[in-house]
């Protein structure tokens, strides 16, 4: 029975040692990546898509306009070089877009390690 007694404060004491080590691994654990809110295939397909859906557009609006009118070519050559454009403008602002993202994650990354120190 002395025995038992004895070895109750020992099992505490590791237990409360157990605790304090899991307590320290979580402090200084690194916090959970956050994953960006597209993957790098899934943003290649948004600009490939707005690319092509520009050009399509404009290739359409010129053909119908060309049928409209009886000018073949030019409405559609001038269309779809509009549609070229604006499809790469608008790739470029998500790439703007994305860039921004990226870079206010870094910040917060950042931001996060200066305050565990």
């Amino acid at each position: 029975m002395g025995r038992g007694m004895a070895e109750d404060p020992q099992a505490e004491r590791l237990k409360a040692l157990d605790d304090r080590i899991a307590a320290a691994k979580q402090a200084n654990a690194p916090a959970p990546r956050v994953d960006e809110h597209y993957s790098t295939a899934n943003v290649a397909w948004r600009m490939v898509i707005e690319l092509v859906a520009g050009l399509m557009i404009g290739f359409g609006m010129g053909y119908g306009l060309d049928a409209l009118f009886g000018t073949l070519p030019w409405f559609m050559l001038i269309f779809t070089g509009l549609g070229l454009a604006a499809g790469v403008k608008t790739m470029m602002r998500t790439a703007k877009q994305l860039q921004d993202d990226a870079i206010r994650a870094a910040d917060r990354a950042s931001d996060d390690d200066e305050n565990r120190s």
